[in-house]
């Protein structure tokens, strides 16, 4: 097969890549409204039951990287293939489970599924037509978003009429997705030597384990004791020799070179700013729904009623991913970047205040999803457009990592301060706790939205419709 694949072939092959895409991005969120009763079916507390969440997105993070260095030494089709086989074995540990603690070790390998994405990135930048290449990555990027939203909607019904297990036995459709990928993904290899830094990849999860461990178990510990302290001070330098050790090792794990590009940082952080803010959304909208009248915040209903509250989200994510494309072509992907932050920074600033009301929880929810589609499908074309052809799959998995780190600490901070804030007498987190959540959700989206004005500018060359810098004037 060419690389450069024709029409027919490239409907099939982004067809394929949406399907593994849909993998990781459902189960990143239809385990949520599930963490109740989960919780009252294993007899665990809120914070172990949240480890279902916060392990499966620690080891998105952890796999991201490696997947795509793999893919790279043996072909990313066939890393691909294994990818969706190990999630596939997690989701039947998960719904075979008779424990928290096995269902967590479920949710770890589930994660890595988040491998996907930088696999995904490259194939389409490989094998797409170049006209074509900033629609497939838009659209690959809009997934992790609109997936999780579909992974809300999906989960209520599948509570209430099937059982919790089946939440994780839709993961096998894993399965027919690797046989596709078999048939039609190239697994093209990169030159004899590349390696993958096994070292580095350590130290990362090890880094990342100690500070979610700390946010996740503060409340319990205290914020300042020493259990809590001790591990957020390891975490912390553990990083720091990660850092040290990634900018003088032949291959890293993650190429810190790369950040030196001031388009690549300013576009990481805000990914990961980005990923801190939407995830306290999509954790909060079905919880709120979900909980009773008494509360003073909720609205009652069934998981697949409040399932149902999140499809402003889903659908305007749906309608604006081929719209935030065509717009990034006309005013820069920067400028919608820019436009996708503010408008979920204002959307989350507003159901700090409204989300006591359901006319909040679906305007909010649908300038979210707008947002989302359009900040995500800018960042996978910043990234694919600020480096080298051969950097792409390394680029485009440290933004997945970014955002995807983001997320995890979005879910341990949203369960930390909710967690701060139960009564005693129901078990329930006050309206309070949510007020601060979305506060603070609102609070990373503005961060991102800074993030994303310090990308370079740059404007669109006439007649060409490419990229160039804008030249800076001498004082």
């Amino acid at each position: 097969m060419s690389r450069r694949a024709g029409s027919a072939r490239t409907l099939e092959i982004f067809a394929v890549l949406l399907a593994a895409g849909t993998c990781f991005a459902t189960a990143q969120t239809l385990v949520v409204p599930a963490l109740p009763e989960i919780t009252e079916k294993f007899d665990t507390s809120a914070v172990a039951a949240s480890w279902l969440v916060t392990g499966f997105l620690l080891s998105a993070a952890i796999a991201t990287p490696i997947a795509g260095k793999l893919g790279d030494v043996y072909g990313k089709g066939r890393v691909l293939i294994w990818v969706l086989l190990i999630f596939a074995a997690g989701s039947v540990i998960c719904a075979l489970a008779e424990g928290i603690g096995p269902m967590i070790g479920g949710r770890v390998l589930q994660g890595v599924s988040g491998g996907v994405y930088p696999l995904a990135y490259a194939t389409v930048k490989e094998t797409f037509p170049p006209e074509k290449v900033p629609n497939g990555l838009s659209m690959v990027s809009v997934l992790v978003g609109f997936g999780g939203a579909v992974g809300l909607l999906l989960a209520g019904p599948i509570i209430d009429n099937l059982g919790i297990s089946w939440l994780f036995w839709f993961g096998l459709i894993a399965l027919p997705t690797a046989v596709a990928t078999w048939v039609l993904i190239p697994s093209t290899r990169a030159a004899a030597g590349t390696r993958v830094d096994w070292r580095g990849a350590a130290l990362l999860s090890a880094s990342l384990a100690c500070v979610l461990l700390a946010i996740t178990r503060a409340n319990d510990w205290g914020w300042g004791s020493l259990p809590t302290l001790g591990l957020f001070a390891a975490g912390i330098a553990v990083a720091l020799v990660w850092l040290k050790l990634e900018g003088v090792t032949e291959q890293p794990i993650i190429e810190v070179r790369l950040l030196r590009k001031p388009t690549v940082l300013a576009v990481n952080v805000a990914a990961m700013l980005l990923g801190f803010a939407v995830y306290i959304g999509f954790l909060l909208i079905p919880q709120i729904a979900h909980a009773p009248t008494a509360t003073g915040y909720g609205l009652g209903y069934s998981v697949s009623q409040a399932s149902l509250m999140v499809l402003p989200l889903t659908g305007l994510q749906l309608c604006a991913g081929p719209l935030a494309s065509t717009v990034g072509k006309r005013i820069g992907f920067r400028a919608t970047l820019i436009l996708g932050t503010g408008l979920a920074s204002v959307s989350l600033a507003l159901l700090a205040g409204t989300h006591d009301q359901i006319w909040g929880l679906l305007v909010c929810g649908a300038g979210i999803g707008t947002g989302i589609a359009f900040a995500f499908a800018a960042l996978a074309n910043l990234v694919v457009d600020s480096v080298p052809p051969g950097d792409v799959g390394i680029a485009t998995g440290i933004n997945t990592v970014a955002r995807t780190v983001g997320s995890a600490f979005g879910a341990a901070i949203a369960t930390a301060i909710l967690t701060s804030s139960l009564q005693a007498s129901t078990g329930l987190p006050e309206g309070s706790g949510f007020t601060w959540a979305f506060g603070a959700a609102a609070a990373f989206g503005v961060a991102a939205t800074l993030a994303a004005l310090r990308v370079p500018a740059r404007r669109l060359e006439k007649g060409t419709g490419a990229l160039a810098p804008i030249p800076q004037e001498l004082p």
